[in-house]
């Protein structure tokens, strides 16, 4: 599962939605986006960072999603 981390009025938060749809589209692996100012935990942890690209959980990039990366932590687990 791909899980990307944004906040309203993030201009790159739009960039990395575009990666990881395509990503996805290509792959066929299921993903979600979520509003860190929702949840007070990931505000704290990632207010800075944002947009941050986890993939199972773990945090693989923020601020821009490298599109090889992605594949890469996809096809590594």
């Amino acid at each position: 599962m791909i899980t990307l981390l944004t906040r309203p009025g993030c201009h790159l938060c739009d960039d990395a939605r575009a990666v990881i749809e395509r990503v996805a589209a290509d792959t066929g692996e299921p993903w979600e986006e979520k509003d860190i100012t929702l949840d007070e935990g990931l505000l704290r942890e990632y207010h800075d960072h944002i947009p941050v690209t986890l993939v199972d959980g773990k945090q693989i990039d923020f601020w821009r999603v490298d599109e090889q990366r992605l594949r890469r932590a996809l096809a590594d687990r």
